[in-house]
């Protein structure tokens, strides 16, 4: 899989949503995500604060399940450890609170569950954001993304519609913005690192990084190439980037287009232009 740095496409106008987005997800996991503390300190994380977690986000986060017989279970994490026939562990019990599955959507894209899950996500939305809301407008932009998003997490729980695990992170509402990027601009060009022995330096047209990314979450998907498709949840991926682009194709003919693309190029003629 190849690492997008920079694409080579100057938007008009301040992002400004984009930006709000960003911050929004940061100040989320590291204010009120539990443990995160622990994880920044180097500390680990103990049991008590595996199950406040795991109470946070069975509170917050959109359960498949929930989205699709909008009913909450009769037991919940409780975030108190307990001991039982099988040693210490999480207590659950009767819920202490009304959740709101259609709610519940909204409150998942900003959580995630680790930095290496916020990173990649915030990587690409701050790459590829930019341009689809310079070419939407700061409202249909905002409004694009939650439609996005949505779609994405209810995308994901009619396939999986028993699923009790906690559905949490802003991929699915950033896989409609590379829907609509690659719809928009297919030919700009994006730097991306390649790893082949060490980081090559390329610079590629958006439809071959963006085609590439598709296809492997298509794959993914359905369980090939991964040893449980289960862990992340690429159909989520699949129904968002779909959504996206079937949203920007009416914007498809009054995009101006980006500079045109120089061609596959590396090495010391690459860093040129970077």
């Amino acid at each position: 899989m190849v690492i997008p740095v920079h694409d080579v496409n100057p938007a008009r106008r301040t992002p400004w949503v984009t930006y709000a987005l960003l911050a929004a997800n940061f100040v989320v996991f590291v204010f009120f995500t539990p443990g995160v503390v622990g994880s920044l300190t180097g500390s680990g994380s103990s049991l008590a604060e595996l199950c406040d977690l795991q109470a946070f986000l069975d509170r917050y986060a959109a359960v498949p399940q929930e989205l699709v017989h909008h009913r909450m279970p009769r037991l919940v994490p409780t975030g108190e450890t307990g001991v039982g026939p099988q040693g210490p562990g999480c207590v659950a019990g009767p819920p202490a609170y009304d959740k709101s599955p259609e709610l519940s959507v909204f409150t998942a894209m900003f959580l995630h569950g680790g930095w290496l899950h916020l990173l990649g996500n915030m990587l690409f939305l701050w790459i590829f954001g930019n341009n689809v809301e310079d070419r939407m407008g700061h409202v249909r932009y905002l409004l694009f993304y939650l439609v996005c998003g949505y779609a994405a997490a209810y995308g994901f729980a009619l396939t999986n519609p028993d699923a009790t695990t906690p559905l949490i992170g802003a991929s699915g509402a950033i896989a409609g913005v590379l829907g609509a990027y690659l719809v928009l601009y297919p030919r700009a060009r994006v730097w991306v690192l390649v790893p082949f022995l060490i980081f090559l330096p390329l610079r590629l047209p958006a439809w071959t990084v963006l085609g590439l990314w598709f296809v492997l979450q298509a794959v993914y998907s359905s369980g090939g190439g991964v040893s449980s498709a289960g862990a992340v949840a690429y159909a989520a991926h699949v129904v968002g980037f779909v959504v996206g682009m079937l949203l920007a194709w009416p914007l498809k003919p009054g995009t101006p287009p980006p500079p045109e693309p120089g061609g596959i190029l590396f090495g010391r003629q690459a860093r040129r232009d970077w």
